[in-house]
């Protein structure tokens, strides 16, 4: 029982300023804040077919934004293993910033890492196993396979907004069962 429509024409007078206090308060720099509301603006008109009507156009376009501010982060912190320091510093003859990348060396490891990280992995895939099922392939197919979206929810029939809910269900049960059988 669809009770909310799109009014997409209505959406920048509506809501970019509630979108916009939202993104700026979780990523503090209003040029990628303004980059972040028309990503979700786009991606709004381009999934309005899947948009049931349960939820308010308001609370339907937080969602996506929601996921949008994610998926910036994902992007700036894809780089695994390397960490960015900045640093403001002044001394009585110099003043100015410090950047500093760091890479995690490889060969730093340790035999126990590897037997750590090889036990993780073996209690991983056994808790996956002891979740629910879909869940379960949804999770491997988003998270291990690095699947699209849209393929997903294609492949198991499911909205874009139900994907992320399996998903963090998914994230749920296994850190509950990654808690109580491997730390």
């Amino acid at each position: 029982m669809a009770t909310h429509t799109l009014n997409p024409d209505k959406w920048v007078d509506r809501y970019s300023d509630y979108l916009f206090n939202y993104t700026i308060v979780r990523v503090n720099n209003r040029e990628v804040a303004n980059d972040i509301i028309s990503e979700t603006f786009l991606s709004a008109l381009k999934s309005a077919k899947y948009f049931k009507g349960e939820a308010s156009e308001r609370t339907w376009l937080i969602s996506i934004l929601k996921r949008k501010i994610i998926d910036y982060y994902r992007k700036i912190n894809s780089n695994k293993g390397k960490a960015e320091v900045h640093i403001d510093y002044s001394d009585e003859e110099n003043q100015g910033e410090w950047l500093e990348e760091q890479v995690a060396d490889l060969s730093d490891r340790t035999a126990e890492d590897e037997m750590e990280n090889n036990e993780l992995g073996m209690a991983i895939l056994d808790c996956l196993d002891s979740i629910n099922e879909k869940h379960a392939a949804i999770f491997k197919r988003k998270t291990i396979d690095g699947a699209e979206t849209e393929v997903i929810c294609n492949e198991f029939n499911i909205t874009p907004s139900n994907l992320w809910v399996i998903i963090h269900r998914a994230r749920t049960a296994l850190a509950a069962c990654l808690e109580k059988n491997w730390f």
